[in-house]
């Protein structure tokens, strides 16, 4: 599997992505409660893949730095011997992932539902981050 450009990342560095994550996801929430839903789709996008960044510094010292982002679901995925259920949230990253052109590069607008599910995604993906990095003693 392709793990694309790679940065070596302190394993201390996962508590700053997961408060960034954070932060990301509360942008998020409060923009799908203004019902700005390009807005809310897109925060949700950056919260997970925060997160991400938060679990790979956390198991492997170090996150993507790739510009095709479907490469940073590849690195997780590449800690699936260390965490059981790290396939499986990759594949939830990578619907998110999928997401991002639709806000960012195409002329359509995002709908209600789609940012409800994003940030529901987002949410879920954020808790087992936390739950990572926590395990992992930081």
């Amino acid at each position: 599997m392709p793990l694309g450009r790679t940065t070596d990342t302190p394993r201390r560095d996962a508590k700053t992505f997961i408060a960034k994550a954070e932060e990301f996801l509360r942008a998020a929430e409060r923009a799908a409660a203004a019902e700005e839903h390009d807005a809310a789709l897109l925060a949700s996008i950056h919260a997970a893949m925060t997160a991400n960044d938060a679990v790979c510094a956390t198991l492997l010292g170090r996150r993507s730095s790739d510009p095709d982002h479907q490469r940073a679901a590849d690195l997780l995925e590449s800690a699936d011997e260390r965490v059981p259920e790290v396939i499986q949230r990759a594949r939830q990253l990578r619907s998110l992932l999928k997401k991002k052109n639709l806000v960012q590069y195409e002329a359509r607008r995002a709908t209600a539902g789609e940012s409800t599910d994003a940030l529901e995604r987002a949410q879920r993906f954020l808790a087992w981050s936390r739950d990572v990095v926590e395990r992992g003693g930081l």
